[in-house]
């Protein structure tokens, strides 16, 4: 191949990597227009500012709708197969505001007269323009629709995340999370035992407190007891309790926190780390509701509802030998999984926004907003510790920040956010353009036919972008 060619090929893929990345930075246009010349007029005239996705007919145009959520649509009226009638333009901005009322549908048509006007607004049209239109005007007109569009979305969300509230405890409005929250819900009402699964920072505890919460035991204690915090040898004796006398150092009667759940909820977190024999008596106790302290001989009836919480593969210690068998399918009724943050981003904006005021608040700093670059930089980290890091993080952030607004600095993610080096996307774009294009007329001694044809455009518009990037027809 020889270098010329080889240096296009080369030239036309990193372009397209490069135009595929700036176009997902600009808003989509939806072009609905079945003459073909039409839309690529349009596309030619528009594409700088914006992402255009083009559509001949109402089906394209509404399945493409579907896929890329452009706030602005350019609908022409007569569309396929009735071309002559505004039939299938009309129906098709019905469903496109059906689908999402805040679109704003520009009627381009040929069909100018007052009645079709009155009708299409009248439908919920934003605006009208009759064909041939004046590039200047539709500019003008996309600019402020865009604009409005934009301002009517982010109200939307503002309204949203002002709406969203814990749910006792939780924040997250995600599908996954709306999920958990409907499995709490279930089973809250029940006496069954639960096994909430979840990496660590997930908020296992929140969750449980969340379950006993909505129980008819809330008003009765929530017990919480670490099982890998607690020493081997003491384990048992936190459990279950003791007698005075009963090993060395039992000075006095011990209540453990089982009996201290009567009534109530006991939350095992870690439950992977119980040892064999403390797990012998917990099976006992799930399958009789009776206890014993140790070193005593009174059996002790208990009625507290048991959930268990790990982050660690049960089913591989069941393998191993470090967790019975029997325990696991007496102890996980019903599972709850809690999903890590990486598969809930639309939250993290939103947990995120209320930790900030939470600890704003409470340093007395009201009013810190996060940075432009700091909520690019909270979606680029993998957030492996969770709610949990993401918490510490933005506590540690609010407490050192000397200004208005948290950076990715202040949360030491600035290696995240920068990500720009060298000249911007639209200078590199431009530059590696005019390259391809000397190259090609290079290529082809100047042939602007030839030219136009390896770099997949027409003769007009290579023509076009000479003169943009002042480049002399010569070999």
């Amino acid at each position: 191949m020889p270098d010329s060619t080889k240096s296009i090929a080369i030239l036309a893929n990193f372009v397209a990597s490069t135009h595929s990345h700036y176009l997902f930075m600009k808003p989509a246009l939806l072009i609905v227009d079945d003459d073909e010349e039409i839309r690529t007029q349009m596309k030619w005239g528009l594409s700088e500012d914006y992402n255009i996705v083009q559509a001949a007919d109402r089906k394209t145009a509404i399945e493409r709708f579907r896929v890329h959520k452009p706030l602005v649509v350019l609908l022409d009226l007569g569309l396929p197969p009735h071309a002559n009638s505004t039939t299938e333009g009309m129906e098709s901005l019905a469903e496109l505001l059906e689908i999402e009322p805040r679109t704003k549908v520009i009627i381009a048509s040929g069909q100018g007269e007052r009645e079709v006007t009155i009708r299409a607004v009248g439908a919920g049209a934003y605006d009208f323009l009759n064909k041939p239109v004046d590039m200047d005007e539709l500019t003008l007109l996309l600019k402020r629709s865009f604009y409005v569009a934009k301002l009517e979305r982010d109200y939307a969300q503002l309204h949203r995340d002002s709406q969203i509230e814990a749910f006792h405890g939780m924040i997250g409005s995600s599908k996954p999370m709306q999920a958990v929250f409907e499995t709490i819900r279930k089973v809250s009402s029940s006496k069954a035992s639960v096994m909430i699964l979840g990496e660590s920072g997930t908020g296992k505890e929140v969750a449980a407190q969340a379950i006993h919460q909505l129980s008819d035991r809330k008003d009765k204690p929530f017990v919480a007891i670490n099982c890998s915090a607690i020493p081997e040898n003491l384990i048992e004796s936190e459990l279950f309790g003791h007698e005075k006398g009963s090993f060395t150092g039992a000075e006095a009667r011990h209540i453990g926190k089982i009996e201290q759940a009567q009534k109530g909820t006991l939350f095992l977190d870690e439950i992977g780390e119980v040892p064999l024999q403390t797990q012998v008596k917990l099976l006992r106790f799930l399958q009789e509701g009776t206890i014993e302290r140790v070193g005593g001989k009174e059996t002790l009836q208990v009625d507290a509802r048991i959930l268990a919480a790990t982050n660690a593969d049960l089913k591989k210690g069941m393998a191993d030998g470090t967790f019975r068998e029997d325990f696991y399918f007496r102890l996980v009724v019903i599972e709850l999984k809690l999903p890590p943050l990486r598969d809930r981003e639309d939250d993290l904006r939103v947990i995120g926004t209320a930790l900030l005021n939470k600890f704003a608040r409470e340093n007395g700093k009201e009013g810190l907003t996060f940075s432009r670059t700091c909520l690019s930089a909270l979606h680029q980290h993998a957030w492996t510790g969770n709610v949990r890091e993401l918490q510490n993080r933005i506590q540690r952030a609010v407490i050192m920040c000397s200004g208005k607004s948290i950076s990715p600095v202040d949360l030491e993610l600035e290696n995240a956010s920068n990500i720009r080096l060298g000249p911007s996307l639209k200078e590199a774009r431009d530059n590696l353009e005019k390259e391809m294009i000397e190259l090609a007329l290079k290529k082809h001694d100047g042939l602007i036919s030839a030219a136009a044809k390896e770099l997949s455009i027409g003769r007009p518009t290579l023509y076009d972008l000479m003169n943009k990037h002042e480049i002399e027809r010569k070999p």
